[in-house]
């Protein structure tokens, strides 16, 4: 009984160290186990000169800006591609620039950086500029390290000294616009205004990354009378094709944002850089829907000195927009280079002033082509008009060299023109009739209109350098007044056919921009980076000079595509741009086309494409049943099977099946279609009368059959011999004997499917009768899995039941190990307490003994005397006795 406590608290304190650590191992399930972050490491080399702030210490970045007049940071995330990309251009840049460019790169994604916490990109990477304290100017160009160099070069410098006339003519022969200022330096160090041009030049930089306004200073007065500019502190905008601007100083506030705002807004752009950034984006969208585009692509380095291509390309725009060709514009650069300008000599203005002696109405030959609609919808003819402005009667105009033709004046002229059309119609006209009407606007002008009739098949004749107005017939009617005029002035494109004399090139289209309803949009690219999108345009893959031109008409949907075998080079892109603009192109609408494709499963349907469809369609002398499809339409498959047992029933001899996949290959206007799948049918005696299956059918192999043989019996307009005849029996005996073969092929293949319809029956009954088991083992399953779900919450009580009273018991289990430690203190304690009587009995028994021996003593003082020692002694054992007897009645009661 004695060791009864000892196992009790043993017990107690296994089964409380066990609940513990079951505890302590279902919470640690419970808690999310999350990773920290890698510390970042250097993303440049440490031998390279950019330094590297990898933990993002945006704040230490500033510091070291304050001590540079240049900076270039670029942050980054080092797992981004781009910037991986990128780190080998900003390592190249930094190798050239970093004896005056402060290179600094910053880790802008560790989540414990400054820069991660200040900084809020949306990409990666992000290169900023600081010129001393201006900044941040951020570039959005290629990461490309030549164009980096360029823009870097250009904030370190973002003004051009101009110290000669000749630099001053340089400066403003380029492409680009170009902004000059003029601050006298003699008076004091810095002029007034100078910080503040300065610092425009740098606002220009900052809104816009391609750097297209270029800014100039003078400090010679002499070099900035040549464009007028006087006073110190003024500030001059060229332009090529308009009239130059100055800054009006007594309208707008001299400051920094007004002067960049006032050239961006006032700019002259004949040919804008495109630079798409790879991503998604409208660029290109938004340019196209401002009109035809010609789009060039060049190979281009921003870094060097001359670039001889651009320089021509730049020259043909700048004829292009040379609208006033008397350089009425740049009365102040006539005597500066006028010289090398393709535009009109003496001889040619000569010739001119003579053609407008002979025809008085060719004096101010501000003309327009009209194409009237046609009067009737089976007319193949159209009325084509030339609509001129005159001004020659009333009042006499100013003599001027070179004539000028105002956009609201054949506005003016086109309303006039359109109330009276009815009156221009003609059935059909072999000759001219021109006719003067009255302006509504003005009294001292009128209008002359000449038109005939040109057929459908005519339309290219502007190729061989024929007009439809070279015609010795011409008639003259009346519907206002009348003039001795008997040729009509022709359009830019027709002019040389009607000025013998007049010696101009046929490239030349110095001011043709403003003579022609079709405006181009010039645009240069760099193929270096996007020649995919030459390719996509139809650029040749293999080719090794990655030069490329091509014309852009969003609206017609058309485009069209330079020759690669011929140069680009002025005279070429002249002849190409004169081409588009001409009334009736003689260029050919590029049409994209599909590689070849061979489709092994369906060979009895014949796969077109943009290159085949000539041949496959209108060449070939079998009908033609035309399938348009496309790879994302979904009932266009459906109908894959109908179209090959259509092929198999129909006489290859005679038909042909095909599809064309609309999506991948391009079409003539004519047989382009907005729905699909659209079939259309060519007879093979008539092509140009294709016919178009009804939409309101449903696409079978009945239907089709009956469509097909509808319109192929159809009788032809030449009368049919007996030779005829018999090639028609014959052919029907053919047909019948075909039909017949494919009949008794339908039957047999029908017997099969009978067969194969009973077979489908005994199976579906089977089926049903492993549903109606499957359904039964479902029931049973259910009741089962009802049981089970009852008897699992049983057991949940049940265990939560007995956790309960596992949990009383540990309480009891406590409080056990708390008395048997009692115990034991109390064990020790009597144990002291018996050692302690055991030596009082001893003691007890040697005074007994020493009592005996000492006889020599008196006896009654011998008994008096060890009898109140004995009794003294019995009396304190007795109370030792009792202390114990109550204490350990005491534990009993507890």
């Amino acid at each position: 009984m004695a060791r009864r406590p000892e196992l009790l608290c043993g017990a107690a304190i296994v089964l409380g160290c066990a609940f513990l650590v079951a505890l302590k191992v279902t919470c640690s399930r419970a808690k999310d186990v999350t990773m920290p972050a890698k510390l970042p490491v250097n993303f440049f080399s440490t031998r390279s000169p950019v330094i590297d702030l990898f933990r993002g210490q945006l704040d230490y970045a500033d510091q070291l800006r304050q001590d540079s007049e240049i900076v270039l940071y670029f942050f980054y995330a080092p797992w981004c591609g781009q910037s991986i990309a990128a780190r080998e251009e900003i390592e190249h840049v930094a190798s050239r620039l970093s004896d005056q460019v402060l290179f600094v790169a910053v880790n802008c994604w560790w989540n414990q950086g400054k820069c991660r916490k200040q900084k809020h990109f949306f990409y990666f990477p992000v290169i900023h500029l600081y010129h001393r304290s201006f900044g941040p100017i951020e570039y959005k160009g290629p990461m490309s390290a030549v164009y980096i160099e360029k823009f870097v070069r250009r904030v370190m410098t973002p003004l051009l000294y101009i110290s000669s006339r000749s630099k001053l003519l340089d400066f403003l022969s380029n492409y680009e616009p170009g902004v000059v200022g003029f601050f006298e330096f003699n008076a004091s160090p810095q002029p007034p205004g100078y910080l503040t041009f300065f610092t425009s030049a740098l606002h220009s930089l900052k809104k816009d990354y391609l750097g297209t306004i270029r800014f100039g200073v003078v400090t010679d007065k002499r070099v900035a009378e040549e464009i007028s500019l006087v006073h110190s502190g003024s500030v001059y905008l060229h332009r090529h094709a308009n009239t130059s601007l100055i800054y009006p100083k007594d309208i707008m506030n001299f400051t920094a944002e007004n002067i960049c705002k006032w050239a961006l807004e006032n700019r002259e752009m004949l040919v804008r850089w495109l630079r798409p950034h790879g991503g998604k984006s409208l660029l290109l969208n938004n340019e196209l829907k401002k009109g035809p585009a010609l789009l060039i692509f060049i190979p281009y380095n921003p870094l060097a000195e001359i670039h001889p291509l651009l320089d021509e390309i730049t020259k043909v725009a700048l004829e292009y927009h040379k609208c006033n060709k008397s350089q009425a514009a740049e009365p102040h650069l006539q005597h500066l280079g006028d010289s090398d300008s393709p535009a009109f000599d003496s001889s040619v203005t000569d010739a001119h002033l003579k053609f407008s002696e002979t025809f008085p109405i060719a004096k101010y030959p501000c003309c327009n082509t009209v194409v009237l609609p046609q009067w009737h919808s089976i007319s193949r003819t159209h009325n084509v008009c030339e609509l001129c402005v005159n001004q020659t009667l009333g009042v006499k105009p100013n003599k001027v060299h070179v004539p000028h033709c105002n956009f609201l004046e054949i506005e003016a002229a086109l309303d006039s023109f359109y109330l009276q059309e009815h009156t221009f119609f003609q059935v059909i006209s072999n000759t001219i009739e021109c006719s003067n009407f009255l302006s509504f606007y003005s009294p001292f002008s009128y209008y002359t209109a000449c038109c005939r009739t040109v057929n459908r098949h005519f339309l290219s004749f502007i190729s061989s350098e024929k007009t439809i107005f070279q015609t010795p017939k011409v008639a003259f009617s009346s519907h206002g007044k009348k003039d001795n005029t008997q040729f009509s002035i022709p359009h830019i494109e027709d002019r040389n056919c009607f000025i013998p004399d007049l010696n101009i090139s046929s490239t030349n289209i110095t001011g043709l921009s403003c003579r022609t309803n079709k405006t181009l949009n010039l645009y240069l690219l760099d193929s270096n980076l996007f020649w995919i999108y030459a390719e996509r345009l139809g650029a040749s893959r293999s080719t090794h000079l990655k030069e490329f031109a091509a014309i852009v008409d969003l609206k017609e949907e058309v485009h069209y595509v330079l020759d690669q075998n011929q140069s680009l080079v002025g005279p070429t892109l002249e002849n190409f741009i004169k081409n588009f603009s001409v009334l009736y192109s003689p260029l050919k609408r590029h049409l994209v086309d599909e590689p070849s494709v061979h489709f092994h499963e369906q060979h009895v349907v014949t796969e077109v494409t943009t290159k085949t469809f000539r041949q496959t369609v209108f060449l070939s002398a079998k009908n033609v049943l035309l399938l348009y499809y496309a790879q994302w339409c979904g009932f266009c498959a459906s109908l894959n099977h109908i179209f090959i047992q259509l092929a198999r029933l129909l006489p290859p001899d005679s038909f042909t099946v095909a599809r064309i996949d609309v999506t991948r290959n391009d079409l003539p206007w004519e047989f382009m279609t907005d729905r699909l799948p659209t079939i259309l049918f060519f007879p093979h005696q008539r092509k140009e009368q294709s016919v178009k299956f009804p939409e309101d059918f449903s696409v079978n192999l009945p239907n089709l059959l009956k469509f097909i043989l509808h319109h192929s019996s159809l009788s032809s307009s030449e009368p049919c011999t007996k030779e005829c005849l018999h090639k028609e029996s014959v052919l029907q005996q053919g047909h019948i004997s075909h039909l017949e073969r494919e009949i008794r092929k339908l039957r047999s293949e029908i017997g099969a499917l009978h067969q194969a319809h009973d077979q489908l029956e005994a199976q579906l009954s089977e089926a049903r009768r492993e549903e109606q088991r499957l359904q039964q083992q479902k029931h049973t399953l259910e009741k089962q899995h009802k049981t089970l779900q009852l008897h699992s919450e049983q057991l949940q009580a049940t265990y939560d039941q007995k956790n309960q009273e596992l949990l009383e018991m540990a309480e009891k289990l406590q409080e056990l190990a708390d008395a048997s430690e009692n115990l034991l203190k109390e064990n020790a304690l009597l144990r002291i307490l018996v050692a302690s009587r055991g030596g009082n009995l001893q003691s007890k028994d040697e005074i007994k003994e020493s009592l005996q021996s000492e006889q020599t003593l008196p006896e009654d003082n011998d008994v008096s005397l060890s009898t109140a020692t004995a009794a003294s002694e019995e009396k304190r054992i007795d109370n030792i006795d009792t202390i114990e007897t109550e204490h350990s009645s005491g534990n009993r009661t507890e």
